[in-house]
């Protein structure tokens, strides 16, 4: 299990974080922290790693602007 942290990017961590997703082994379980502004980012996120057919294992607040996923890689 290994942290990334996307804060620096801003509203664009989504291609980077599924780059990163793609480089793991499979059932390799990731942890994302990356900024929120309005809450758009935390379900976009979510449809991303569905959509590329990983799972969730958890979101969550970190604080008030930081936002956790926990991800495990599937294929």
């Amino acid at each position: 299990m290994q942290r990334y942290d996307l804060r620096h990017l801003k509203d664009s961590f989504y291609d980077k974080m599924l780059e990163i997703l793609e480089s793991t082994k499979p059932e390799e379980v990731s942890i994302f922290m990356f900024e929120i502004g309005d809450f758009s980012s935390v379900q976009k996120s979510a449809d991303i790693v569905k959509g590329a057919g990983h799972e969730l294992l958890n979101s969550l607040k970190y604080n008030e602007v930081d936002w956790t996923l926990v991800v495990r890689r599937r294929k």
